[in-house]
């Protein structure tokens, strides 16, 4: 019985060791960014202008707020290592060369839709609510406010442009092809315009373009690199079976 259970504690431990070593790279990088906090805070707030507080403790909390969300994202990189090393053991083959590609895209996808809606979709956002502003009613942002809003606009741009590893991944399954997504082209375009029609800022169709086209465009480069892998593996076989 020992024995048996010799392997699940072993991977126990090892996942606690894992686990540790990201919470302390958080307390870090929390650490650090609380040093900068303020500098952090100038940089997300600069759509926004200038921020007030309501409350003497709003400053602190606000600060901790962003000091864990910035230490996170930016040791966002050590925790996917962790994570890698924790599941490499058990990978074989293949499967380890498709974790190094994986692993590093994701990161690159994350980060990629973070400085997109930044840099676009954030300062038309913020623009466009200023714009309800009347001589009677004028805008004047608390910092606790402006940094929950900035951290759940942020993410889901992040997360969605999660979706090439998303199709990557079911094609490896073999649930979708690219003959498939090719026949759905049509579709996704348009589900890609109502998904920024929904989450655009404004009604102006730049900005609606500028949060379709990098779907779109994520789309089409996701079919190309399914194409590519797909006739790498054919060829790999037909050589298996040559020999």
């Amino acid at each position: 019985m020992s024995e048996e259970r010799a392997p699940i504690t072993f991977h126990l431990e090892e996942l606690r060791r894992r686990i540790i070593v990201c919470l302390v790279a958080w307390l870090v990088g929390s650490i650090i960014s609380y040093i900068y906090a303020e500098d952090i805070i100038a940089v997300i707030s600069a759509p926004a202008g200038k921020l007030y507080f309501l409350n003497p403790a709003e400053v602190f909390f606000s600060y901790i707020e962003i000091a864990a969300f910035a230490g996170f994202v930016g040791t966002l990189p050590i925790h996917c290592f962790e994570f890698w090393r924790f599941l490499r053991p058990a990978l074989r083959g293949g499967e380890v060369t498709t974790a190094l590609w994986f692993i590093p895209s994701a990161l690159l996808l994350f980060y990629g839709g973070s400085a997109f809606a930044f840099f676009f979709v954030l300062p038309a956002a913020v623009q466009f609510f200023m714009g309800f502003a009347t001589a009677s009613l004028q805008p004047m942002f608390s910092l606790a406010s402006y940094l929950s809003f900035f951290i759940a606009f942020l993410l889901p741009f992040a997360l969605g442009f999660e979706l090439p590893l998303v199709l990557l991944v079911l094609s490896r399954l073999g649930l979708v092809t690219p003959a498939m997504l090719r026949a759905k082209r049509r579709v996704f375009v348009l589900l890609a315009f109502v998904f920024a029609g929904v989450v655009s800022p404004t009604t102006d169709i730049f900005t609606q373009t500028c949060i379709a086209v990098p779907m779109i465009v994520l789309y089409e480069g996701t079919i190309i690199v399914m194409k590519v892998t797909n006739r790498g593996s054919r060829e790999n076989d037909e050589k298996g079976g040559e020999t």
